[in-house]
């Protein structure tokens, strides 16, 4: 089984953080399931991310912005011969204008992670990086109908563009008192967002004792969702995504014809 393991930016990771990112994959996949690491291109807006970063602002438009070249980068893992992608931002950018344009299935992290909490227990509490990505989340969970198993949404209040393996201590400590807040208000399972934290930093099984409830690893959870698709022979149903059909990677970003100005 061979999957496209999608970054959301078409910033590459450090060639240190890929090879921890590849390790980590491999040991929650199955024996024989392969991972290829991909970025899209810039196909406009790139710059929106940098300045969200630097002013601690990441709302959910740099990942709007990025749709076309993640939609683009998902015909392409089609004709390649892939037989899933898997959407490694867990806020699931790209993922449902994704699936209208290919039959293998596209899995986003975050979407998958919320039904398969739900088997586990009745509430559920979210913990995302900054204040900034709450109003999102909400949207997010409410499309997806997901919205009366949720209890909370708290934030760490912390993001770093760069290397973040410096912040674990104080990582562990803001994630284990959300997460007790949580509980308090009735979680019975916590899902912690941003995959650049979670699992990259801190795993959630470290995470797990202090809390006292289950905590999802999105990644672990999005990979196994993936196999059972692929392997189940499963994908996306017509009636949901009706699937436009034989669009080239080159068609997304290809201009229109124009069809005459203005007088």
């Amino acid at each position: 089984m061979r999957i496209m393991f999608l970054n959301h930016s078409f910033r590459r990771h450090p060639p240190e953080l890929e090879a921890h990112i590849a390790a980590l994959l491999k040991s929650y996949a199955s024996p024989g399931t392969t991972f290829e690491l991909a970025y899209p291109e810039d196909l406009g807006g790139g710059e929106v991310l940098s300045l969200l970063e630097e002013r601690k602002a990441l709302s959910g438009l740099h990942h709007i912005l990025e749709t076309p070249a993640l939609v683009k980068k998902a015909i392409e893992a089609e004709r390649l011969g892939f037989d899933a992608v898997i959407q490694s931002n867990t806020f699931d950018p790209g993922v449902e204008a994704s699936r209208l344009a290919v039959r293998i299935p596209v899995v986003g992290l975050l979407r998958a992670s919320l039904h398969f909490t739900v088997c586990l227990c009745d509430r559920l509490g979210l913990i995302v990086p900054l204040e900034t990505h709450i109003p999102h989340t909400t949207r997010l969970v409410q499309t997806y109908g997901m919205t009366a198993f949720i209890c909370g949404i708290k934030t760490v209040n912390l993001y770093d563009a760069g290397d973040l393996s410096g912040y674990r201590d104080i990582i562990i400590e803001r994630t284990v008192a959300a997460g007790r807040e949580l509980v308090q208000q009735g979680a019975q399972a916590i899902i912690p967002l941003g995959g650049k934290i979670y699992p990259y930093v801190v795993t959630p099984e470290e995470l797990e004792p202090a809390i006292g409830v289950p905590v999802i690893n999105t990644k672990a959870v999005g990979i196994r969702f993936a196999e059972l698709m692929v392997s189940g022979k499963m994908t996306h149903s017509q009636k949901a995504y009706p699937w436009s059909g034989g669009l080239s990677p080159e068609d997304v970003s290809r201009r229109g014809p124009q069809r005459g100005k203005r007088a």
